[in-house]
């Protein structure tokens, strides 16, 4: 291929916004567009979008793109939040309720339980997600089973659509997210199915995560549908993440830390001793690449709440400056759980808070306090992330908007004692579908000519000594075990 066959169409849908953007062969963003879609939360812990207004905002974000663009591509490649769970009407298309976003928390009675009964199920998972759909839209299983009704999370809704009905497929990254995988990587559990009376008929087909599923008629050119990937594949495989030992970190609202283990599958599913995830990462010519996740479930969400909750900021980019003028917190420790501890602890009633305050404590100290409790939490994953896998990790990658941060980047390198090389691009997660979606039609040979393509924005070098650094990690431990189990009843619970 060349010149403007070489270019790929990556689509991004997260969790308040689509994307679109032209990647080219040397792995420059050409081009971008994209809007808002915020979900909607019409009652406690419901977190809903409309899966027919996505689709809508999708396709006018790809085609402002390829218009901008102004020439063909050779692929289109689609990343997206996971386990956001939809169910649809096959002959008309329609979606038969809402979709509920990953976050939603209306089945936690359900997965209690089933908790109880020995199996166990996370209600940020699709699983008990769909169960909830087909109750309301088909009590009796009768649509489903006889094929009517088709299941998808973001990227099965996106390629049914892009596709015109042809595809009804997910990649196995995704498919893992679900609650309803196989812990082999096999494909659907049939166990779990039956359990959640979930007929067959309504799951995707398993691909490649790097293959070509269908043409994308439904915009110019049709373009082969060649990528899928949830949002942590994709930013793994868009820093160049491809060698067990390679690790990135995104810091959103929340924190994901996800590192490559290889070809090896993991010896067991459950969560690690450390506390992660054992994860698909992606598959490509049927060869499977896994890894591991770390979560921390707050990040930039604690500086949104010093911003609109204690009025510490008027803007979240104002944290940086006031932050950096002053030397360090004064002695004051912020543990970033509003909404408990992820990984390594996986405490659900744990509780932010200010350690260490006095009379002389101000804004500059709290808010330089919370930047630095985030680079804390990641250097906690990264520590978990070694601990489970066994793979040492010489280099963290970062992206996610926090990656803007210089104050956080570099107490990310400190606690961490690593470098960290900040993304080029904020959203890695472009990247790595559009390098999924490339290699699946030959712009790019392999994972290795993708990785090849990393070029860092700036790297920050560690400037704490070992020993400052150990205590630094010490205290912060302390002020974690201060907030640990301060709900016991949510404490006693685990997904």
């Amino acid at each position: 291929m060349s010149g403007a066959d070489e270019a790929v169409l990556a689509i991004d849908v997260g969790t308040s916004s689509v994307r679109a953007a032209v990647v080219t062969a040397g792995g420059a963003i050409a081009t971008r567009f994209g809007q808002p879609a915020l979900p909607t939360s019409p009652m406690l812990n419901f977190v809903e979008f409309d899966p027919a207004e996505q689709a809508a905002a999708v396709l006018g974000v790809a085609r402002a793109a390829l218009a901008d663009w102004g020439g063909p591509v050779a692929a289109v490649g689609i990343t997206n939040q996971r386990a956001s769970t939809i169910l649809w009407d096959r002959s008309t298309g329609d979606p038969v309720g809402p979709g509920v976003g990953w976050q939603d928390l209306r089945t936690v009675g359900m997965c209690l339980a089933f908790q109880a009964q020995g199996l166990h199920l996370a209600p940020n998972a699709s699983a008990t997600k769909l169960a909830f759909l087909l109750d309301m839209a088909d009590p009796d299983r009768s649509r489903s089973a006889a094929g009517e009704l088709a299941f998808g999370t973001i990227d099965t809704w996106l390629a049914w659509q892009l596709s015109g009905g042809a595809a009804h497929v997910t990649d196995p990254g995704n498919a893992a997210v679900t609650g309803l995988f196989a812990a082999d990587g096999s494909g659907w559990d049939a166990g779990v199915l039956e359990a959640l009376r979930i007929p067959p008929e309504v799951m995707p087909a398993i691909v490649d995560s790097a293959g070509v599923v269908a043409p994308a008629s439904a915009l110019p050119g049709a373009p082969p549908i060649g990528g899928l990937a949830g949002d942590q594949q994709a930013s793994l495989i868009g820093q160049g993440c491809v060698v067990p030992g390679a690790a990135k970190l995104t810091l959103g609202t929340g924190g994901m830390l996800d590192i490559c283990t290889g070809a090896v599958p993991p010896a067991a599913a459950a969560r690690g001793r450390a506390g992660t995830i054992p994860i698909v990462a992606w598959r490509r010519a049927g060869v499977t690449t896994w890894g591991a996740e770390g979560i921390a479930i707050t990040a930039g969400s604690a500086v949104e709440w010093i911003r609109d909750g204690l009025g510490l900021l008027t803007d979240s980019a104002d944290s940086e400056a006031l932050a950096a003028s002053v030397a360090d917190t004064g002695g004051v420790v912020f543990v970033p759980a509003l909404f408990g501890l992820g990984t390594p602890r996986w405490d659900y009633g744990a509780r932010g808070g200010f350690f260490g305050m006095t009379r002389g404590t101000g804004r500059a100290e709290l808010v330089r306090a919370v930047l630095e409790g985030v680079a804390q939490r990641g250097a906690d994953l990264l520590e978990a992330a070694e601990s489970d896998t066994g793979l040492a990790v010489a280099e963290l990658r970062l992206d996610g908007g926090m990656s803007a941060n210089g104050v956080v980047v570099q107490a990310l390198a400190d606690f961490t004692g690593r470098p960290v090389a900040v993304s080029p691009v904020t959203e890695a997660t472009t990247l790595g579908a559009a390098y999924l979606a490339g290699l699946s039609v030959g712009v790019w040979g392999d994972e290795a000519e993708t990785a090849a393509l990393f070029r860092p924005a700036r790297v920050a070098e560690p400037e704490l000594s070992a020993a400052d650094r150990a205590a630094a990690r010490a205290r912060f431990a302390a002020a974690v075990e201060g907030c640990a189990g301060w709900v016991p009843e949510l404490s006693a619970i685990s997904f």
